[in-house]
């Protein structure tokens, strides 16, 4: 029953969708009169959506296995929690998901944009109407969360393991929050566009969905890091992933999208570089769904693996692409206030520049992601493009980035200089002192990670200074520089201090280094509902005589039946002691991977800072603008 009323759910909000459009499209001729009609059948889109999406829950807790979604990702014996995010774990769950989120967002946008101009929040509705009725044809047609199985089978196949987990349990819901949010970022773009109404006042409006959008995404790579961190076994916080590429291309955009905002806003120039960005920042987020669920690329990540899908996302993201560009270059034109007051040493210019570096860090995730799928289809041959391709390009390029971004906030709109600046040169100095100090024993590159490392302590100094000195001057704009500065720092020292021992061992044997010992002990086993756990028991002796025990295990499923590695991880504020095992052939023997990772919990928590200075931007007073 469930899973019919939620169909039909579906079918009933396509139809409002239809209703909607033709509707808006009427009252679009109508000046200055907004038909508040309009904002009511949105809302029942929006509700229409929310009940299939709420009869998909139901299947999914009370186990209905005649829904071929349920059938293919549940299982009677998953616990609840894992039922219920089980639900969105998932390529249909996972797109009626984006379609709730769609239909939110208009729904939000309109009840919130009531000052805004008539004829600009109608055109919003119709273009966010073009991209919702994609998705739900979408949906219906190629990706029904609702089908039915019949003989109806006893049993469910079950959902991966390693999706069973709290974080990635929200992680999907963040996520599409920022993803999705990019839609009315798009919409509201091109319905600006040929109203003339790319603004000041505009962009005071549209920088606040920036900001929703851009910290739900900010959120939402962060708990994906996190899961991908202590789930996968991977032991750091970023392994170049072609899926975690995808969600930071578009944060990219929209991180550069937000500062050129601030000068659209300011000075009312880069009008074009906006729009480009908007469209963009969509684009990429599209893109990223395209790849997910083509089966183009070959990660724990992705969804579906669906030639015929793909199609159909690949085909709907280049009609939106035509249409958008279709607006641009047939109703944009250029507006500019005081066009010849633009001046090198100035803030608009160093946002300028802040925005040449994002490009080119965006240009080199896309360059390091796509290259390879192109390269295939051209020439059969496959490649993996991993750390160092990233590393080469990018850690140069960080450099001058880092300081150009400590230097920026001390610059004037309009025209500034640096005169009485002394401390800048000052903190460049004591910087490079105590990058070299910490660096000169170390068994590394003492001249590139010097450079590094001074330049990220000499954006940490500037933006500690203005971020406890200034007080309420930018308060948001220094939390935010400064959470930046501490995750940069947080990463470059992880990188240098970082210690791995990979190695075989037997119950029983122990391995020896210069700095500890590594005693397996003895393992234990516990029956679990859906899994049984082998628990191994490792004593990790330090110089001093120090004893910590780490407890890895390894959980085989039953339904489905599937081994994983469940890392160990002891914490404090200044690093993380990470160890796993794996069986190998030899079945005496367990493969061991035992990790120091100095400074983890900083770069999480660097994170959270960086998202709670754009919620502070999102709700600032009018006595720190």
């Amino acid at each position: 029953m469930a899973s019919l009323i939620g169909y039909y759910s579906l079918v009933f909000g396509l139809c409002f969708s239809f209703l909607i459009f033709l509707f808006s499209i009427k009252n679009f001729r109508k000046k200055n009169i907004f038909d508040n009609k309009i904002i009511f059948f949105t809302f029942l889109q929006f509700f229409f959506v929310i009940v299939s999406f709420l009869g998909l829950i139901a299947s999914f807790v009370y186990s209905d296995f005649s829904n071929e979604t349920v059938f293919n990702h549940s299982h009677t014996t998953k616990p609840l929690f894992y039922k219920i995010t089980g639900t969105w774990g998932n390529h249909e769950g996972s797109l009626l998901l984006w379609l709730l989120v769609l239909t939110l967002f208009i729904f939000l946008f309109l009840i919130k944009s009531k000052d805004q101009p008539k004829q600009y929040r109608i055109l919003t509705l119709l273009f966010q109407q073009i991209i919702i009725i994609g998705f739900f044809i979408f949906v219906i047609k190629t990706s029904n969360p609702f089908n039915y199985i019949f003989p109806v089978p006893k049993e469910g196949l079950g959902l991966n393991p390693i999706l069973q987990d709290p974080a990635l349990a929200i992680h999907p819901p963040i996520l599409y929050l920022g993803y999705v949010g990019s839609s009315i970022i798009f919409s509201s773009t091109l319905a600006a566009i040929p109203l003339g109404y790319i603004t000041k006042d505009w962009a005071k409006h549209i920088k606040k969905w920036v900001l929703v959008s851009w910290i739900f995404l900010t959120l939402g790579i962060l708990l994906g890091s996190i899961w991908a961190y202590y789930e996968l076994g991977w032991g750091g916080f970023w392994f170049w992933d072609p899926v975690e590429n995808i969600s930071l291309m578009p944060w990219l955009a929209l991180t550069t999208l937000l500062h050129s905002i601030l000068v659209l806003e300011k000075k009312l120039v880069l009008t074009s570089w906006v729009i480009v960005l908007s469209i963009s920042t969509f684009t990429l987020s599209m893109c990223g769904t395209f790849l997910v669920r083509s089966g183009i690329l070959n990660s724990v990540h992705t969804f579906a693996n669906d030639p015929e899908r793909g199609l159909f996302i690949l085909i709907f993201l280049f009609l939106l692409i035509f249409l958008s560009l279709f607006v641009f270059f047939f109703f944009h034109k250029e507006k500019s206030e005081n066009p010849n007051t633009f001046f090198w040493l100035s803030k608009e210019t160093s946002i300028l520049v802040n925005n040449w570096f994002m490009m080119y860090f965006l240009s080199v995730v896309l360059i390091g992601t796509v290259y390879p799928i192109f390269l295939e289809v051209l020439s059969s041959q496959k490649i993996s493009v991993g750390p160092p391709f990233y590393n080469k390009l990018i850690i140069p390029v960080l450099v001058p980035f880092l300081i150009a971004m400590a230097i920026a906030p001390k610059l004037k709109w309009v025209k500034s200089n640096l005169q009485n600046k002394l401390y800048l040169i000052s903190f460049l100095i004591i910087s490079f002192l105590l990058s070299a100090f910490i660096i000169r024993n170390l068994n590394v590159n003492f001249l590139m990670n010097t450079i590094l490392v001074t330049s990220a302590f000499y954006l940490f100094f500037i933006t500690t200074k203005d971020f406890f000195i200034n007080k309420f001057v930018n308060l948001s704009q220094n939390i935010a520089h400064f959470g930046f500065s501490l995750l940069i720092l947080s990463i470059l020292f992880n990188n240098i201090f970082s210690t791995e021992i990979i190695t075989n061992l037997k119950i029983g044997e122990t391995y020896e280094t210069e700095k500890f010992k590594i005693n397996f002990e003895k393992i234990d086993e516990k029956d679990e509902k859906n899994f049984k756990a082998i628990i191994g028991k490792f004593n990790i002796q330090n110089l001093n005589g120090e004893v910590e025990v780490l407890r890895p295990e390894l959980r085989i499923y039953n339904q489905p039946n599937i081994v994983t590695s469940e890392a160990d991880i002891q914490t404090n504020l200044l690093k993380d002691r990470f160890m796993t095992m794996n069986l190998v052939q030899n079945k005496e023997y367990f493969n061991i991977r035992y990790q120091v990772k100095p400074f983890m919990i900083w770069i999480w928590f660097s994170v959270l800072i960086i998202s709670l200075g754009g919620l502070k931007s999102l709700i600032k007073k009018k006595y720190e603008e």
